[in-house]
């Protein structure tokens, strides 16, 4: 952060394609100077573009990064044919782990139920224009990784970050189960249908406990 200049971020459920396609969207802009984002806000909404503010940098960050580990999640479940039911409770459990790291950081639950938390990961997690979607897709569908990222010119961001995010994860004594299996079959060779089936059946308990 050089000084005196505000740190901002864009993030939201917004996939960019249908942006320069002019459809209507919706996204939220952080940054550490709340008049910096009223500028931005002004500079970029339009009739087909709602731009929100948000003063909670941290959770907007964290639910922008996140959302993409999930995401993969969701991706191989979808690959594996292993039912719409079952990835909604990969995106639902997924967002419990979301908020569980987000508020260890200091980033705030409303904001993780907005548009950059479980908006960005309904969309990211259900559209095939989604990089870690659909490069999820192909991993459930048995393709290698390396075959699918040398195929690609875009950038699946939940590939490079998995590993960070289950290190911070650790370090704060965070359980988050999703994001450890997309580590593992990812960089350690763990079998994908086992990850899968392990996460799904994992020890239930009250549903509305987001510590596991």
């Amino acid at each position: 952060m050089l000084p005196g200049r505000p740190v901002g971020v864009l993030t939201g459920p917004n996939l960019a394609r249908e942006i320069l396609e002019g459809r209507s969207a919706a996204t939220v802009i952080a940054a550490t100077d709340p008049s910096a984002a009223s500028a931005l806000q002004g500079l970029l909404a339009s009739e087909r573009l709602r731009v929100y503010t948000n003063d909670d940098l941290v959770g907007c960050e964290l639910g922008g990064a996140l959302k993409n580990v999930i995401a993969l999640a969701a991706g191989m479940a979808e690959g594996l044919d292993i039912g719409d039911n079952a990835r909604a409770a990969l995106i639902t459990r997924g967002l419990a782990e979301i908020v569980r790291l987000g508020l260890a950081k200091g980033g705030r639950t409303e904001t993780l139920m907005g548009l950059c938390g479980i908006g960005d990961l309904v969309l990211t997690c259900n559209a095939m224009q989604s990089r870690n979607f659909s490069l999820g897709v192909a991993l459930g569908r048995g393709e290698a990784l390396a075959d699918i990222l040398d195929a690609r010119a875009s950038v699946a961001e939940g590939v490079f970050s998995a590993a960070a995010v289950n290190q911070l994860a650790r370090g704060l004594g965070i359980d988050m189960p999703i994001c450890l299996a997309v580590d593992g079959i990812l960089n350690h060779f763990a079998d994908i249908d086992a990850a899968i089936e392990g996460l799904l059946s994992r020890p239930t308990d009250l549903e509305t406990d987001f510590q596991g």
